[in-house]
């Protein structure tokens, strides 16, 4: 008879820091290559922490992590066509799901011990499936808890609605330590609108921007080219059948574009859009998926992009002549953003209800592209200084660094 190991949870005797992340990740890829770059950056600036994604992202095992750094998946959930939720691939109706989410939830904070929580956008988390983790990490006063917002969420009313119907006032008040803006105040404050306490808003920090390196790994091509990238592809298909249509209607439009569909993308949309580009005779190469975008961003001449957070960063850092093409829906998020960036100087928008989203101005943009300004030309002061900021201040929570005078 093999003997009983015993689990005394936050009694056991812990080996090493630990910051546990949370990224709901319903769809799309956004929260979890955040909370992938927060997680690898933390875990390098001292090599005794570990840290664990918790992530609903259904892509979330194409993915590499660095050492240190692992993952659970969330039994996954899928929006249907009327706006609401249901189980992803177990056939569980929504509320089982949530329930089944939030006891793995709560059951790794109870096991993993983390010293920091994470929490990526939603304070409640889906659904709320969070809260009794958070209940009971504040009950015990185990960690520090953590509230990780981008650059933008919405339009202020919009915003403002969802957190009064989500209760996401009274679960950031009631719950978390700090809030950490992974941008600047003076680009855009996401929380504007927002019935905040003075108290809260004294605890926010602006980081700067997460700032991403070259892998070691990954080939790009070897003559020039512009990326396209519509991020994770579920509503990139506009802007997709927009390029095309650039180099099907001008047969001397150069550099080739380096097109990649994202994961989302549909079959029968993408079946069509592959048909196009055979026709195109090279000036158009495809890939579904790469999970070291960083390399092609970092080779391209260029970038046709939507307005996503993670590709917005990737263009900063690598200092890249960009147009944005930006969503309007569901949310104005992509939107805002390309519209402030452009006001900085740093991108160029194509915008439908100004420009009007034509073959004609995609022509233009493409063609402008490689001698559009760089984003560095605008010179904006810590724009990229996210993970330093957050490295550093992880560390000081940990008693790993004395404080540095973030701010």
């Amino acid at each position: 008879m093999s003997e009983a190991i015993s689990i005394k949870g936050n009694a056991a005797r812990k080996t090493s820091p630990r910051v546990l992340f949370y990224s709901h990740d319903t769809f799309g890829l956004g929260h979890l290559r955040r909370s992938r770059a927060l997680a690898s950056a933390i875990t390098h600036a001292d090599t005794s922490i570990s840290a664990l994604i918790l992530t609903g992202s259904p892509v979330a095992g194409r993915f590499t992590f660095p050492e240190r750094v692992d993952h659970i998946r969330l039994p996954g959930v899928t929006k249907t066509a009327d706006g609401n939720y249901e189980s992803e691939r177990m056939g569980l109706d929504i509320d089982e799901t949530t329930a089944l989410r939030a006891g793995i939830i709560k059951s790794t904070a109870e096991n993993f011990d983390p010293d920091i929580l994470i929490v990526d956008k939603e304070p409640t988390g889906f659904r709320g499936e969070l809260l009794p983790a958070l209940e009971w990490l504040s009950e015990k006063r185990k960690a520090h808890i953590v509230l990780g917002l981008r650059d933008v969420l919405d339009e202020a009313e919009v915003l403002k609605a969802e957190w009064d119907r989500k209760r996401a006032v009274e679960a950031a008040e009631e719950f978390y330590d700090e809030t950490w803006v992974y941008g600047l105040r003076s680009f855009f404050d996401p929380t504007e609108g927002l019935d905040l306490s003075a108290g809260f808003r004294s605890k926010m920090k602006f980081t700067g921007y997460l700032h991403r390196d070259e892998l070691s790994e990954g080939d790009v091509p070897s003559e020039p080219y512009i990326l396209v990238t519509p991020g994770g592809g579920g509503d990139g298909a506009s802007m997709v059948n927009l390029v095309l249509s650039a180099y099907e209607q001008d047969p001397k439009l150069s550099p080739k574009a380096v097109l990649v569909y994202g994961p989302f993308l549909s079959g029968p949309a993408r079946a069509e859009f592959e048909a196009r580009v055979d026709a195109l005779n090279g000036r158009v190469e495809t890939t579904g998926f790469d999970s070291r975008m960083e390399n092609l961003v970092e080779g391209a001449q260029g970038i046709v992009c939507m307005g996503g957070y993670n590709t917005f960063c990737e263009v900063l850092s690598f200092d890249k002549p960009a147009v944005i093409v930006p969503r309007t829906r569901p949310r104005l998020e992509q939107y805002i953003r390309a519209h402030r960036a452009e006001e900085l100087g740093l991108v160029r928008v194509l915008d439908k209800w100004r420009d009007g989203l034509t073959t004609e101005a995609m022509i233009k943009a493409i063609q402008e592209l490689p001698s559009q300004p760089k984003p560095s030309s605008a010179f904006v002061p810590g724009l990229l200084d996210g993970l330093d900021f957050v490295s550093a201040r992880a560390l000081e929570m940990l008693g790993l660094q004395k404080a540095q005078g973030v701010a």
